[in-house]
């Protein structure tokens, strides 16, 4: 079972405090949307106290050609990225990125060719053999896809050690002459930020003296036929947010069948789980998981802390989660059900034990 040693979080310099982001959609859209009043309660009903932006607040209320966005991307994603591979390695017990064997990058927010791991490993000392294993488009279930993709390197590699970087900056993609809902609940929702993660083989020993979740199990799904449920419009300004309102009501009757069939496969049950590391995507989002999963609402509140303090930062929002459950909650001998739920439409599994 490959093992989780370590993971670190960043967060962007600007903070926005949600009242403030409402005051920000009202002054904006008040003279475009006719209903801009009704459609501003989610900003409240979302229970989102505070979200990490990468540029001030100023810049968003300008007009900027994709062109402008995709070279922030680049430059902040690289410079993020460089601080949190540092924290996270330093937090591992001073690991050196001359011994990582790989690299699995996450993102959907913006484009870089060569991808963004290229770019840090000439910030950073690699060895020039690391395998680079660039993901884009899973959106919000890019985080745990991530760490399942590293997981089966290590199985394949034992002696491997293998960072999972996950950046978005999703405030770059925002449209201020979008007036679609999908793009208000977005502004309401979307935060910036970046998570890593290092997962190592069996034969790597964790200097760590406190418990580590081992992987025990991963399982991927899809639902066919279901591109509009989620994803971008990509339009010449950026972009554009897809939100469908079947969201909540997809989770409630698809994720239930797929976690009870994954979780009797490795012989346990939703009971015997003392963790529950959710992606939290939403307030609904969270609540769908309750419904669909009849689970002890206290399992949830790891992933409804992010939100509130941080928003839906998409791929990296489960990482936070995971850093939470890791240094506040867990135990020896704790199991944990890793879940996250992106475009595709499509989710991902991971069963945790701590060792």
């Amino acid at each position: 079972m490959p093992k989780i040693h370590a993971v670190s979080t960043y967060n962007p310099p600007f903070t926005l405090v949600q009242t403030q982001a409402e005051h920000f959609v009202r002054t904006l859209f008040s003279q475009k949307i006719t209903q801009l009043e009704r459609y501003l309660r989610v900003f409240e009903n979302g229970e989102i106290l505070n979200r990490h932006l990468t540029m001030p607040i100023e810049w968003y209320k300008q007009d900027h050609d994709f062109a402008e966005r995709n070279r922030l991307y680049i430059e902040h994603a690289v410079s993020f990225g460089v601080t949190a591979i540092e924290n996270c390695l330093e937090k591992a017990g001073g690991v050196s990125t001359k011994d990582i064997d790989a690299i699995v990058f996450i993102s959907s927010t913006g484009i870089s060719t060569p991808s963004i791991d290229a770019r840090i490993m000439n910030k950073l000392p690699f060895s020039e053999h690391v395998v680079r294993i660039p993901i884009w488009g899973l959106g919000c279930g890019g985080g745990a896809a991530g760490i399942s993709r590293a997981n089966d390197y290590c199985i394949a590699h034992p002696a491997s050690k293998v960072l999972v970087l996950c950046v978005e900056l999703c405030s770059l993609t925002f449209q201020a002459n979008d007036l679609t809902k999908s793009n208000l609940i977005g502004t309401s929702l979307f935060g910036d930020g970046v998570a890593c993660a290092l997962v190592c083989g069996d034969a790597v020993m964790a200097s760590s003296r406190q418990p580590l979740p081992a992987i025990k199990a991963t399982a991927s799904k899809w639902l066919p036929n279901s591109e509009d449920v989620m994803g971008w419009a990509v339009e010449n300004t950026g972009f554009h947010v897809i939100f469908a309102k079947s969201i909540p009501s997809v989770i409630e009757n698809w994720l239930a069948p797929f976690v009870e069939e994954f979780l009797q496969a490795n012989k346990t049950g939703l009971s015997n789980l003392n963790h529950f590391v959710a992606h939290p995507g939403g307030k609904k989002v969270l609540t769908a998981y309750e419904i669909a999963l009849r689970i002890d609402s206290q399992l949830l509140i790891p992933s409804k802390t992010i939100l509130q303090d941080h928003g839906n930062m998409s791929s990296p929002t489960v990482l936070y989660v995971l850093e939470k459950t890791m240094t506040e909650y867990a135990n020896k001998g704790d199991i944990g059900l890793m879940a996250a739920l992106g475009p595709g439409f499509s989710g991902e599994l991971l069963l945790l034990e701590w060792k």
